[in-house]
């Protein structure tokens, strides 16, 4: 079925705060919200506040992964401005990387010591952020999640597009959610040799700048969902005008190729149907490490030409790498830029031309493995 696809609503949650309002302001000034020892994106403490009220709204709620609870929080918020009426023909897929990274953290120490709690099982399944999410908001609809590293969120876009295109249903909950500035975690990337070093640099995730020495990746928390919809309605934002996908093969588990493949694919998937000179803006992955930053600007070359590349933003240095709640982030960015017409650009980048109308934006993200989505949205 050749349905449209619209986004109705949005709720987030992050370093930048978790109002639209108080959001919109942070990306207005060149201030990245990143703290040190280690560096990280770790959300305000009045956001932290919000997510304790919630945990004792319920007994239910008191031990769930804060994963979990950013995205209850982040549904409610979503589904308020949508001002959609829960009904059983409702989806949710709300991706994660790591899913309960905390939880099982802890209960793994719980385990090296003998002593294993009878909910560890359940209350650190991937599964748990969707199911959590429809017991809160009383939906009975289908509920799933999934782990596609980086990508997860835009996967679930993807996945709830094809759900709605097949009319299975009309309305669809997706984004992404990642709470991993845990030990274990940070310490995983570290072992990678990714992870920016705190060298006290002004900016110490340099995303987006293709011509470092050195990595500069590092970790951020976060969430974002968003209301889908087939329908437009008073409440519809944006329309999601394409969208592709591509995997490459890599040489091993954490690699890109340098050409970007994946993304070259993907992208010109999602332009099937469209001018590529009316995109105005790219929202990139670039995730801060050498080879994926310039993987992608390597991509986007391919794609679109030297000449014709529109402006490229990101918002991983404001923030750092939100992994699977990462493009669910970027496309909030793109819907905040759209919304005011204004183009947010990354400060350590020099600029020879920013857009002053913006109609069209890609969002691309890549994950673990060369799994790479691209997504374009459109001003109403």
């Amino acid at each position: 079925m050749n349905k449209e696809v619209y986004i109705a609503g949005w709720g987030s949650m992050s370093a930048l705060g978790y109002t639209p309002q108080d959001i919109w302001e942070a990306y207005l000034n060149n201030n990245h919200y990143l703290s040190r020892n280690p560096i990280k994106g770790e959300l305000a403490d009045d956001a932290k506040n919000e997510l304790e009220a919630i945990r004792k709204e319920s007994k239910n709620y008191k031990r769930l992964d804060p994963s979990v609870i950013m995205a209850i929080w982040s549904t409610r918020k979503a589904l308020e401005k949508s001002k959609w009426e829960i009904d059983n023909s409702i989806g949710i897929n709300i991706g994660s990387s790591r899913g309960a990274t905390s939880l099982f953290e802890q209960h793994y120490e719980a385990f090296k010591a003998n002593k294993i709690n009878p909910l560890a099982s359940p209350s650190t399944t991937l599964g748990n952020i969707s199911s959590w999410v429809g017991q809160d908001i009383g939906a009975k609809g289908i509920q799933f999640s999934h782990s596609i590293t980086c990508s997860s969120a835009s996967h679930a876009i993807l996945n709830a597009i094809a759900w709605l295109k097949a009319g299975f249903t009309n309305r669809f909950i997706v984004g992404g959610s990642e709470a991993p500035l845990t030990p274990f975690t940070i310490a995983q990337m570290q072992a990678l040799k990714i992870y920016t070093q705190d060298n006290k640099d002004e900016y110490p995730c340099k995303s987006l700048m293709v011509n470092k020495q050195y990595n500069t990746m590092c970790l951020g928390e976060g969430a974002s969902v968003f209301c889908l919809e087939t329908e437009a309605s008073e409440n519809s934002i944006v329309k999601i005008a394409g969208f592709g996908y591509g995997t490459e093969e890599i040489p091993h588990a954490t690699a890109v190729t340098e050409n970007g493949d994946a993304f070259v694919t993907s992208m010109k998937m999602a332009l099937k149907n469209l001018d590529k000179n009316s995109i105005d803006v790219i929202v990139t992955h670039t995730p801060g490490t050498m080879l994926g930053d310039k993987s992608e600007v390597n991509a986007i070359q391919t794609v679109f030409g030297n000449s014709s590349i529109p402006a490229l933003t990101t918002n991983k240095w404001k923030i750092g790498h939100t992994l699977g709640a990462s493009s669910a982030l970027s496309v909030e960015m793109a819907l905040l830029m759209m919304e005011n017409q204004q183009f947010i650009p990354v400060p350590f980048i020099n600029y020879k031309n920013t857009p002053q109308n913006i109609n069209r934006i890609m969002v691309n993200s890549i994950g673990f493995g060369g799994n790479a989505v691209s997504l374009v949205i459109e001003r109403l």
